[in-house]
């Protein structure tokens, strides 16, 4: 079978060989390709709506694939067995579900290899909440799909030895010549554009950062044009002075 760009980007980051956890399963195609492929021999497939679970049973018959992946209606990670999986998937969903999903069951977290993540919204706040969780960010694609651009990331779970040492890592400390202020945009710009991405100067995501600029700047330009309540509008150029600012920043890895 062939996935979509999204759900393709998706697979790859998985390692070879683990048993997966897949929540929010939806149609159960992540899962079935890794069967398929033979890149897993084991898939826990979770969603917390029956209809959605109920397709994706109907797709693994259809693809043979019964014996390998076992389909659990789930509340996030509930009802998973703990130590029953290697990789976590968590993608297709806003990044605040992402973060309450982990959050509420962070032993069984703590207890896999690796977690693959594809938030929807709020991206930000989620490397921000792996960061500070002592995880490890171990690699970052993105793609582009209908016009829409979907970040992945693959985050290692450290041993618990190392995790104290992880989380008093986790916010950049700020060099002799940057006070906090300029220490802590520089670490707001990398959680939110990713700091694997930005090194690597990966072209979708310098497409993304040059449409969002020229929107912002429209938006700004409108907003000067048709003002308003006078307020609400200077509020409004404030945020997006601010948000132009870091794609700015983002964008000069790129030169």
């Amino acid at each position: 079978m062939e996935l979509s760009k999204r759900l393709g980007a998706v697979a790859a980051m998985v390692t070879s060989g683990h048993v997966v956890c897949d929540v929010g399963c939806d149609h159960g195609y992540v899962s079935i390709f890794l069967i398929k492929t033979g890149k897993c021999r084991k898939v826990y497939a979770l969603d917390v709506r029956k209809g959605p679970l109920e397709r994706a049973r109907q797709h693994v018959e259809a693809y043979a694939c019964a014996d390998y992946i076992q389909l659990i209606l789930s509340d996030g990670l509930k009802e998973m067995p703990s130590g029953a999986a290697d990789t976590l998937i968590c993608a297709g969903m806003g990044g605040r579900l992402v973060i309450k999903i982990l959050s509420e069951s962070m032993e069984k977290v703590r207890g896999m290899k690796e977690l693959i993540l594809q938030p929807q919204s709020e991206i930000g706040s989620v490397r921000a909440f792996i960061r500070r969780e002592g995880f490890l960010l171990a690699g970052e694609d993105m793609v582009e799909e209908d016009g829409k651009y979907y970040p992945i990331m693959k985050i290692v779970v450290p041993p618990a030895e190392n995790r104290e040492r992880q989380q008093k890592e986790a916010v950049q400390k700020p060099d002799k010549k940057a006070d906090m202020t300029e220490t802590e945009e520089r670490q707001a710009v990398l959680d939110q554009y990713g700091p694997i991405l930005l090194s690597a100067k990966h072209p979708v995501l310098k497409e993304y950062l040059l449409r969002e600029k020229a929107l912002t700047e429209e938006i700004t330009r409108k907003l000067t044009e048709f003002g308003g309540h006078k307020k609400q509008t200077k509020k409004r150029e404030l945020e997006l002075e601010e948000k132009k600012k870091r794609l700015e920043t983002a964008l000069a890895y790129f030169q």
